[in-house]
């Protein structure tokens, strides 16, 4: 009974660990590439999680359609921000980024409190299940998981098949060196901070497939915390490297919580984000620059 159980949490941390990976995937390229801590993260996935609910309950648009209206809605949403507020801090010191991202994030949440109110929402997307055996999984839940490996796959191939890709790369190498060869590297970093902020957006989407009634203004702040656990578990500046990173902490995140079941007089659920902290704390003593080094 428990080995069943177990194996069925780990085929659901595979499925959702994808879509942790690619949620966490614009915070490392945003790294990467401006060396900006996106600590605002949480609230662009809690907006792509009220934009698919708005989509589905008020125009009855198919989640997965709202997937690219996501993604352009938030590469907006990134260039707005980038002009107005992270362009002027790009060579200030950290901490000037890190208050205007959490500045950013704060006033996000405000703003869709004040448009949707602060209570828990929710929308049932009922499209069938697959019976695995040891599990029930909702096609839902497979549907994000594809998704999520597909919007990867597609971001590797224009990084790598793309003249905007290979002048990203460029500046992330050398930014001085680009700037010599021609790229401007301020068009590269605009480019990369609103794909970052799309495919956080994006993952909103993917997300609201695994939290039926789970979606408010406040929603962020956990998906923070656990997309920097995967960034640094995958590499910070390496968003392949966050993708895989996601995998493996969704086959940690739902294997232990079959574990911390057995444990008497504990709350599986608080256990499993304690040991959020403990693996981000092991894996910054032991290898901080995470799995994949490579940007």
């Amino acid at each position: 009974m428990f080995f069943e159980q177990l194996g069925g949490n780990l085929i659901q941390g595979i499925v959702l660990g994808a879509v942790y990976g690619m949620a966490t995937m614009g915070l490392s390229l945003i790294f990467g590439v401006l060396k900006v801590v996106n600590v605002g993260h949480g609230a662009f996935i809690m907006v792509g999680a009220f934009l698919t609910l708005f989509l589905f309950s008020s125009l009855g648009i198919n989640p997965i359609i709202a997937i690219p209206v996501a993604f352009i809605v938030g590469m907006g949403l990134g260039l707005i921000f980038y002009y107005t507020t992270i362009r002027k801090l790009i060579k200030a010191p950290e901490l000037a980024t890190l208050l205007a991202t959490f500045s950013i994030g704060v006033l996000l949440e405000e703003l869709v409190k004040l448009i949707f109110g602060s209570e828990f929402r929710g929308y049932n997307w009922v499209v069938g299940k697959i019976d695995l055996g040891i599990t029930v999984l909702p096609m839902s839940k497979l549907y994000a998981c594809i998704g999520s490996v597909l919007i990867a796959v597609l971001l590797y191939l224009w990084f790598k098949k793309t003249r905007a890709g290979s002048a990203i790369r460029s500046v992330v190498e050398d930014s001085e060196g680009a700037r010599v060869c021609g790229i401007n590297v301020g068009w590269a970093y605009a480019l990369s901070f609103s794909l970052g902020i799309g495919l956080t957006v994006a993952s909103g989407v993917l997300l609201t497939m695994f939290i039926p009634v789970g979606i408010n203004p406040y929603m962020g702040g956990a998906y923070t915390l656990k997309a920097f656990v995967i960034a640094v578990l995958g590499g910070l500046a390496s968003p392949y490297g966050a993708f895989f990173g996601g995998l493996v902490f969704g086959l940690i995140e739902n294997g232990s919580y079959t574990l911390f079941a057995y444990i008497p007089g504990v709350e599986p659920f608080a256990l499993t984000r304690f040991l959020s902290f403990v693996i981000l704390l092991v894996i910054l003593l032991i290898r901080p620059t995470g799995i994949l080094r490579a940007k």
